[in-house]
């Protein structure tokens, strides 16, 4: 049976930054997130055959899909073309997450990261449009889409060339609407224009709208003392129409727990805060930062077993606050566990994967400056 786009949850639960302990996904803490959602009366997964080293799809299977009734919640996940060599591959693929994530169906599945070059000609070549309504016809997926860190031109081409697509997933938040990488407004105007559902991923951009420099904070605890930092984020998403659902990549119940209320008789943004949330944009914008949005598609296949997403997070604090010894206690405990900055050898594998197309090669070389090793 199908759903009903427009009947989706605001708020979806993104399995890509699921709490860890001892190094793998904490599936006891879990199951209580999950609980706490579905118990708030939302039910929307979403994962992809990539996430936490291809362990995500178990982790849905193992808190969720094997404690709730399969017609009580929605999962969606995402075919890799990076992991595409061969037509077979496709199938093969598609098969072993239906195993992984413990289904039989995939209530929306979706061409992973489709961009200008090597993605979007993996699934061309291959045909995975026309795989992905033969999956539909056959039961194993209710709505086909892709997600997309594109152009605006290519994505206008693909829709054209592609009325089957029901929904699209792009970045969006108030920080890169007018970023040249992402440009969020233009890709957010094409589908809006066109009346293709969207869902919004990177709301929060992985976490940097949540913990901001207190007098940027202060702006809006000013305005709103009783709305959480983040929550600005995502309400800011939640306005714009067409917006059919949220993904936030949660790591903790304190995350849920917010996120439920930001979204529990959900609140617009009002002109008033609409004009404090551009205000906040041209102070962030004025301070120079890595634009890193911590996906770690850039850390499975580091030869040098650098954590990429965590040094560009010290050295975007230390552009702020150049003697937070905070940053610096972090980065030392890191190398204890994972690759200095300087170890670096410039195979560029990251910069292949990355989808905001950061030149993450020379920003690794400034970063071991900075740290001084």
């Amino acid at each position: 049976m199908s759903i009903d786009l427009t009947k989706m949850p605001k708020l979806g639960f993104g399995l890509m930054r699921l709490p860890e302990k001892d190094g793998e996904i904490d599936i006891e803490h879990v199951c209580r997130m999950v609980d706490k959602y579905m118990q708030a009366g939302m039910n929307y997964f979403d994962t992809a055959y990539v996430y936490h080293g291809g362990k995500s799809e178990v982790a849905a299977r193992e808190a969720l899909v094997k404690r709730y009734p399969r017609d009580s919640f929605m999962i969606a996940t995402k075919l890799p073309a990076w992991e595409i060599k061969q037509e077979s591959d496709v199938e093969r693929l598609f098969n072993e997450q239906l195993e992984r994530a413990g289904v039989d169906y995939f209530d929306l599945y979706l061409l992973h990261s489709i961009e200008d070059g090597n993605n979007y000609d993996t699934y061309v070549k291959y045909d995975c449009f026309k795989w992905g309504l033969q999956k539909k016809a056959e039961g194993k997926i209710r709505h086909f889409g892709f997600s997309y860190h594109g152009t605006p031109e290519l994505l206008e081409e693909i829709l054209d060339a592609h009325p089957e697509v029901e929904f699209v997933q792009i970045q969006l938040n108030y920080l890169d609407r007018t970023n040249p990488v992402v440009q969020s407004e233009r890709l957010y105007n094409i589908l809006a224009e066109r009346k293709i559902p969207i869902i919004v991923m990177e709301p929060i951009r992985g976490g940097m709208l949540a913990s901001m420099a207190p007098e940027i904070e202060a702006k809006f605890k000013a305005a709103r003392p009783d709305k959480s930092v983040a929550s600005w984020a995502l309400r800011f998403v939640g306005t714009l129409p067409g917006v059919m659902t949220i993904l936030s990549g949660m790591s903790n119940e304190e995350q849920m727990a917010d996120n439920i209320v930001t979204f529990t008789d959900f609140e617009p943004l009002s002109d008033d805060e609409m004009k404090i949330v551009d205000e906040v944009t041209d102070e962030i914008l004025s301070i120079p930062q890595i634009g890193c949005t911590a996906c770690k598609y850039c850390v499975d296949g580091c030869p040098m077993s650098i954590s990429i997403p965590d040094v560009f997070r010290t050295i975007n604090t230390l552009r702020r606050y150049p003697d937070d010894w905070r940053s610096k206690n972090f980065y030392s405990g890191l190398i204890q566990r994972s690759g200095k900055a300087s170890d670096c050898i410039g195979c560029g594998q990251c910069e292949g994967v990355c989808p905001q197309h950061l030149p993450i090669i020379e920003l690794l070389k400034e970063a071991s400056e900075i740290l001084g090793q």
